[in-house]
C-alpha cells in the first residue's frame, strides 16, 4: 500500500506548486507529530528534498513523500482537498485511524 491523492488534491497539489514558482521535483510531504486532541496529528507541506529513507508514492506525476515512522501510521491514507464555504483544507482519509477529532487535524490508532 502506498499514501494517494485524491483528483482533487492532485489538482490543488499542482495549483499551489506552480502558483508558488515551487522547483520541478516539489512533492507533498506528510507525516506525523504527537500532540492534537486525539493523540496525533498530521503534518502537511512542500519539500524538494528526498530523503533517502523516505517512502515515496506518485500519482499522476505528483509525489508524495513520508518519513518512515510516519508511514507506519499513514500507509493506505488518501489525502483529499476540501471546498466548502467555511474551509478550504487537504484532509486525511486514514484506514488505520481508530478515532478522528471533529477538525479532522487529529487521531489515534
Amino acid at each position: 500500500m502506498a499514501i494517494s491523492l485524491s483528483e482533487r488534491a492532485i489538482k490543488e497539489v499542482r495549483r499551489i506548486i506552480t502558483e508558488q514558482n515551487l522547483p520541478e521535483a516539489t512533492g507533498l510531504r506528510v507525516g506525523v507529530k504527537g500532540g492534537g486532541c486525539s493523540g496525533f496529528s498530521y503534518t502537511l507541506g512542500f519539500d524538494d528534498q528526498q530523503r533517502a529513507t523516505d517512502q515515496i508514492s506518485e500519482t499522476e506525476g505528483v509525489r508524495v513523500l513520508c518519513d518512515p515512522k510516519s508511514f507506519l501510521y499513514l500507509n493506505g491514507t488518501e489525502v483529499d482537498w476540501e471546498e466548502s464555504l467555511v474551509a478550504q483544507r487537504f484532509i486525511f482519509n486514514n484506514p488505520l485511524a481508530k478515532r478522528s477529532c471533529s477538525c479532522g487535524e487529529s487521531f489515534t490508532i
